[in-house]
């Protein structure tokens, strides 16, 4: 019943700008860390950067100063500015966060988007 939807991927020049957004619907309680994280062909999956619900970030050292991680809470909703973006960039994009159903108050599970593919190419 909980899902979490991404939208904003797509193909984009060195050097230029995306902004993607997860958002989380169904019963849900609460939210606590949100995060994107991004796999490229023929490599593993790794965590992009991530936000508390008190608002602290974390990033991965290769991304730190280029995008920025933010939420509005009201909305159930995590973003990713990219900036500066690198043909090292190109990746699918997973959403990801720690949700408490309604249905089971005192539980958090991992959810995922379904995935959505970000191309930085000339």
């Amino acid at each position: 019943q909980v899902q979490l939807v991404e939208s904003g991927g797509g193909l984009v020049q060195p050097g230029g700008s995306l902004r993607l957004s997860c958002a989380a619907s169904g019963s849900i309680f609460s939210i606590n860390a949100m995060g994107w994280y991004r796999q490229a062909p023929g490599k593993q999956r790794e965590l992009v950067a991530a936000i508390t619900s008190g608002g602290s970030t974390n990033y991965a050292d290769s991304v730190k100063g280029r995008f920025t991680i933010s939420r509005d809470n009201a909305k159930n909703t995590v973003y990713l500015q990219m900036n500066s973006l690198k043909p090292e960039d190109t990746a699918v994009y997973y959403c990801n966060a720690e949700i408490s159903p309604i249905t089971t108050l005192q539980y958090i599970y991992d959810y995922w988007g379904q995935g959505t593919q970000v191309t930085v190419s000339s």
